[in-house]
């Protein structure tokens, strides 16, 4: 008999969703994570990519700080922009948030989000204790 993994929620600062979603989650000493650009009052953030971007990562290092392991524990982001054009502005903003040893990442072309204002989004995974 196998036995479900505990799925802990973790406690974070930003908004309550209205979707049925948690910020992040950890089990088996995984974070799971997805950011959007989204201020403390819930909405998108407006200023175009470079804020959209800075905002997701500013999300995600607070969702990773709250699960107590900080930027260090990053194991993956996936990227997704709306724009190729999009990722040389993210890749500048994202390399100011990252150290070495980088953690391992993709970068998706989408054709949108749910929220159609979003130009970014970013799904992360991290080690936790």
């Amino acid at each position: 008999m196998t036995t479900a993994p505990t799925i802990t929620p973790i406690a974070t600062e930003l908004p309550r969703s209205k979707a049925p979603l948690e910020w992040a989650v950890s089990a088996n000493g995984i974070l799971f994570t997805a950011q959007i650009p989204i201020d403390a009052s819930g909405r998108v953030v407006s200023g175009g990519i470079e804020a959209q971007a800075r905002q997701t990562m500013t999300n995600l290092k607070h969702t990773l700080d709250c699960a107590g392991t900080g930027m260090a524990g990053l194991t993956q982001a996936l990227i997704y922009v709306t724009d190729r054009e999009h990722l040389t502005v993210v890749n500048q903003i994202y390399a100011e948030y990252v150290s070495e040893p980088y953690p391992n990442r993709a970068a998706i072309i989408v054709s949108g989000f749910a929220r159609p204002e979003m130009l970014v989004e970013i799904v992360a995974y991290g080690a936790v204790a």
